[in-house]
C-alpha cells in the first residue's frame, strides 16, 4: 500500500508541475491578445497585492486588444502601475472607466527571442518532473531499506515511476509545441 500512496503523491505532484507550466507559458505574449496575460499580475488594491483579475473584468473584443474594466474605478492607477512593472512590454491607455491594451505585432528577433524563453521554461518543467522521479525513488529504496516494502514491489515502483516520468514529459512537449507554434505563426 505505501507504494501507491507514494505513486499517487507523485502523480499529483507531476501534475502540479504541468499546472505550472501551462500557466507560466500563458503569460508569454504572442501578438494575439489573451486574458491570460494581465490576469495573473498581483495589483496593490489598498495595501493588499491582489490579482488584477479579482478586480476587474478583463476581455478581448478584437485580436490585438485587451480591455480591463474595474469594479473599483479608484484602482485604476494601480491596475496600470502593475501592467508598467510587468514584464509584458505593453503600455496601458485608460479614459478613467476602461483600461485598453493594445497588442503591437512581434518583430521576428522578438518572435525568436520568445521562443527561447518557451524552451527553457519547458526545460524548468522538465527538470523538476525529473527531481519529483529522483525523490520518488529514493523514497522507495529508502521503504524497502527499512523492509517495509519487499525488493520486488520496490522495482515494479519504479516501473511505474518511469511510465510517469515520460507521460508527463510528453505532456510538456505538446505545450512546448503548442506554444512555439503560437508565437511563430502569428
Amino acid at each position: 500500500m505505501a507504494t501507491k500512496e507514494l505513486l499517487h503523491s507523485t502523480e499529483d505532484k507531476m501534475k502540479k508541475t504541468i499546472e505550472a507550466v501551462t500557466r507560466e507559458l500563458a503569460e508569454i505574449r504572442t501578438g494575439r491578445a489573451s486574458p491570460g496575460l494581465v490576469e495573473g499580475l498581483h495589483v496593490d488594491y489598498y495595501g493588499t497585492p491582489t490579482l488584477l483579475k479579482q478586480l476587474a473584468s478583463i476581455s478581448v473584443p478584437a485580436v490585438n486588444l485587451i480591455v480591463i474594466q474595474p469594479w473599483d474605478p479608484s484602482a485604476i492607477a494601480e491596475m496600470e502601475k502593475a501592467i508598467m512593472k510587468s514584464n509584458i512590454g505593453i503600455t496601458p491607455s485608460n479614459d478613467g472607466k476602461l483600461i485598453r491594451l493594445a497588442i503591437p505585432p512581434l518583430s521576428k528577433e522578438r518572435r525568436e527571442e520568445l521562443v527561447k524563453l518557451v524552451h527553457r521554461m519547458a526545460e524548468e518543467g522538465r527538470v523538476s518532473l525529473r527531481t519529483i522521479r529522483r525523490d520518488s525513488k529514493e523514497a522507495l529504496e529508502k521503504l524497502e531499506k527499512d523492509k517495509l516494502i519487499p525488493e520486488d514491489d520496490k522495482f515494479r515502483g519504479i516501473d511505474e515511476l518511469q511510465k510517469l516520468i515520460d507521460r508527463y514529459t510528453v505532456k510538456v512537449e505538446e505545450l512546448l509545441k503548442s506554444k512555439e507554434k503560437e508565437v511563430l505563426d502569428f
